[in-house]
């Protein structure tokens, strides 16, 4: 009895990136339809480089079944059974279908399946399970792989790292240079928004040419690799096979600032006031903004009444106290103490990280199932963050380092950008503004300013 039959073929990974594969299928399945007498439904259903495996849709398996459901086909020919299904829940919807209707499917390598009969939906259940298991059994053996790989420190692939050569072990000078650079600027106290607006302003760019954003700086200065680690699942996992870009210290510090929860991150217009969000209300306490009014800036608190007092003036005031504690004999001491020695720290890391390596070297081996492998290394990372954390926070080191001790603090200031000097601001000083007094301020002259200094309080901060 001749049918109208509908090809499909498909191919999980098409590397030669020519449809060869699903190509040579459709070739196959054409001979098997010359040789049963059938004829083939237009256009041959195809899905290259997809695959069965991970629930994604699949166009052409999709359009075979409509092809099934309106009856453009009452056959179906494809090279073998996990061509069609890698998933038993697709098998069982297919099964029904072609049960409701007759539809018999032929293949190239497994022959017919006759899915009208008992027998026949059991082969194909038998043949599913069999394909489902060759998956499940890849998936392990290849995240074992990924695993050991990971501990051995060893570079899986992918695109290039930025600060490394296309073989991701070789650094790239220049572009390690301004990792550096980066890092430094973010223990200095600079804003992401303002490094990548330089970086981008020199003609830096990404690994892949383009100009960088805030995100891509994050996400590469957040990265284990500069320090010379290893990344598995989101987790660092010991020494790598490549030369570090950062100390690993430093690097740590980097990120405790990155991941501070206190760290402004999101969205928005940039600052362009010294204190916008630093400074506090003196009547509610809330942070104050910077607001345009009549083309003039003020600083006010969240219910816009309390405080409404001129950004101008309020910053110059601020800027002066600033500088000249900066500028006093005493001002050295506002630095950092020394970094402590941090060896006995590195030992228990290492200690720890080599307890991680010998139990994912056991469950690569067999020894400990999936659930041994996640209780034991949950509580090693928790132990791990803690010492990196005491790490980091040993490492930061001090925003105000460059500027008290350099011989002309005040000339230093002046050089500063903003996001430096908000950030000298916010370690060394709380701002509380009140609001304006009425009149004019005792002792005033003709001539001088309205503002009352004594009406905006910039306290040392307690260490």
């Amino acid at each position: 009895m001749s049918r109208r039959a509908a090809v499909y073929a498909r191919i999980s990974q098409d590397r030669e990136g020519a449809g060869l594969g699903v190509g040579r299928q459709e070739r196959d399945c054409r001979e098997l339809a010359s040789r049963l007498g059938w004829v083939v439904v237009e256009p041959v259903r195809v899905d290259n480089d997809t695959s069965a495996s991970n629930g994604r849709a699949r166009p052409g398996y999709a359009a075979l079944l409509e092809d099934l459901r309106t009856g453009r086909a009452d056959a179906v020919l494809c090279w073998h059974t996990d061509r069609l299904h890698r998933r038993p829940v697709e098998l069982e919807a297919y099964i029904d279908l072609c049960e409701q209707r007759g539809i018999p499917t032929v293949t190239v390598k497994a022959g017919p399946l006759d899915l009208a009969t008992p027998s026949g939906r059991m082969v194909a259940r038998q043949l599913g399970a069999v394909a489902r298991f060759e998956v499940e059994h890849a998936s392990d053996r290849a995240r074992r792989r990924r695993l050991q790989a990971a501990t051995d420190g060893r570079w899986s692939g992918g695109r290039r790292p930025y600060g490394y050569e296309p073989d991701g072990v070789t650094v790239l000078l220049h572009e390690a240079a301004e990792v550096r650079a980066a890092a430094a600027a973010v223990l200095a106290g600079r804003s992401l928004r303002g490094i990548v607006r330089e970086m981008n302003a020199r003609g830096a760019r990404t690994s892949t040419g383009v100009p960088w954003t805030t995100k891509a700086l994050r996400d590469v200065l957040l990265r284990p690799r500069n320090a010379g680690r290893m990344l598995h699942q989101g987790r660092d996992v010991g020494p790598a096979g490549w030369r570090a870009i950062l100390d690993e210290d430093q690097w740590r510090a980097v990120v405790a600032v990155l991941t501070d929860p206190q760290r402004r991150t999101s969205p928005g217009s940039e600052r362009k006031w010294l204190l916008s969000g630093l400074a506090r209300c003196g009547v509610c306490g809330a942070p104050v903004k910077a607001t345009s009014a009549a083309r003039r800036v003020g600083y006010t608190c969240s219910s816009g009444k309390h405080v409404i007092r001129s950004a101008v003036q309020v910053d110059a005031h601020v800027q002066a106290v600033v500088v000249e504690r900066l500028g006093r004999p005493d001002a050295r001491e506002l630095l950092a103490p020394r970094r402590p020695d941090t060896t006995s720290l590195h030992l228990q890391a290492d200690d720890l990280r080599h307890r991680l390596k010998g139990l994912a070297g056991a469950y690569a081996d067999g020894h400990v199932d999936a659930a041994q492998l996640r209780s034991g290394s949950d509580r090693l990372h928790a132990r791990l963050a803690e010492v990196d954390a005491a790490i980091a926070a040993a490492s930061r080191g001090s925003v105000l380092a460059g500027v008290v001790d350099a011989p002309d603090p005040a000339a230093v200031w002046a050089r500063l950008d903003l996001d430096r000097r908000r950030a000298v601001v916010e370690v060394l000083v709380d701002v509380v503004i009140f609001p304006a007094r009425k009149g004019r301020r005792p002792g005033w002259r003709a001539g001088e300013s309205y503002f009352d200094p004594a009406t905006v309080w910039v306290e040392p901060k307690r260490s």
